[in-house]
């Protein structure tokens, strides 16, 4: 890393060695240091240069211990926090397995040796590369999103979709590959999958494209339409409140929702919606609440908690629900 092997870089080289091989719980003596440096640097130093070397650092800021030998105390990322951060992008099915092993060897690199032992499950999760798309622009198209919305200007794309060969193909109309139009507001991450909330100009209201089947991506040199001008966003984009009212992010607008369920049922509430529902109603043991949220989004989601909740209004809703319900047990029912 430093192969010049001057000595103007030995404090650099004490704080990479400090880094690497020390933390809390793992104090380094002088003499330590001075092997570390011998052997990976090829660098030698007396005592007092390795003392005064790390006084100088603890003056620019370095949390260092010097009880008990040198140990690095504080660095830009908490255990806790790499792990969380690594875990992230293990389980991220937004990104390729060949991005996925690079960004969680950067992430690595922000923890010391014995940090190694704490991630030993990356290596068994090999298989989950068969969950991850296999599109490689996913950081290019995340990179030019990032400008055009930084530019508010409008980005250009194809928009894939998997075919029987389990590839990602543009989509179609036509029998001519479509090409897509969006003026570009935010990245957002639900349900497991990134995001892009915009809009197409013929229309007024919102559109969502996943990140991962973004394809061919370019910013126009012609300015967004302005956010506010989206039905739904007039006041702005509140991200937490609009992804509590677009839990499957269908692009209607929220509409008053009033579902009754059990007393325990409030903990799964919490999970989808947050803490922004109202309890109207709270009586042997049952709850009746009022919330807001897309209505095709609550259909989905009446499905799948079928058992739990019962939809009260509106009535257009909980109409739906029960049709859909009716043609589901006839796809169930036993031959005669």
């Amino acid at each position: 890393m430093y192969g010049t092997g001057t000595k103007k870089m030995l404090m650099m080289m004490i704080l990479e060695v400090l880094k690497k091989y020390s933390d809390d719980e793992h104090h380094l003596s002088q003499q330590m240091i001075m092997r570390y440096l011998k052997n990976e640097y090829d660098m030698s130093c007396d005592r007092r240069s390795v003392k005064a070397n790390v006084e100088a650092l603890m003056e620019m800021g370095y949390d260092i211990s010097m009880e008990g030998g040198y140990a690095l105390l504080s660095r830009d990322f908490d255990d806790p926090e790499l792990r969380m951060l690594i875990d992230s992008v293990l389980f991220s099915r937004n990104i390729t397995s060949k991005q996925a092993d690079r960004l969680i060897k950067k992430l690595q690199g922000f923890g010391n040796r014995y940090f190694e032992s704490k991630v030993s499950h990356v290596a068994s999760c090999a298989e989950l590369s068969r969950l991850r798309t296999d599109n490689t622009q996913v950081m290019i198209t995340v990179n030019v999103l990032n400008d055009a919305i930084d530019a508010k200007k409008q980005v250009m794309f194809h928009y894939g979709a998997y075919g029987t060969d389990f590839k990602l193909h543009p989509r179609k109309k036509d029998s001519k590959i479509r090409t897509y139009i969006v003026n570009p507001y935010q990245m957002i991450a639900s349900n497991g999958h990134y995001y892009l909330l915009g809009n197409i100009d013929a229309y007024d209201d919102i559109s969502y494209y996943k990140i991962d089947k973004i394809m061919g991506i370019d910013i126009l040199d012609r300015k967004a339409k302005p956010i506010r001008e989206v039905r739904g966003l007039e006041n702005g984009l509140d991200l937490p409140k609009h992804l509590a009212e677009h839990i499957y992010l269908f692009c209607d607008g929220s509409v008053p929702i009033k579902l009754k369920c059990k007393t325990e049922a409030i903990d799964t509430l919490v999970d989808w919606f947050g803490r922004d529902f109202k309890i109207l109603e709270e009586k042997d043991d049952e709850i009746t609440v009022s919330l807001k949220c897309s209505e095709y989004a609550m259909h989905y989601w009446a499905l799948q908690y079928g058992q739990m909740f019962e939809i009260l209004e509106p009535a257009s809703l909980r109409g739906r629900i029960r049709d859909t319900i009716r043609e589901m047990a006839k796809k169930y029912e036993d031959p005669k």
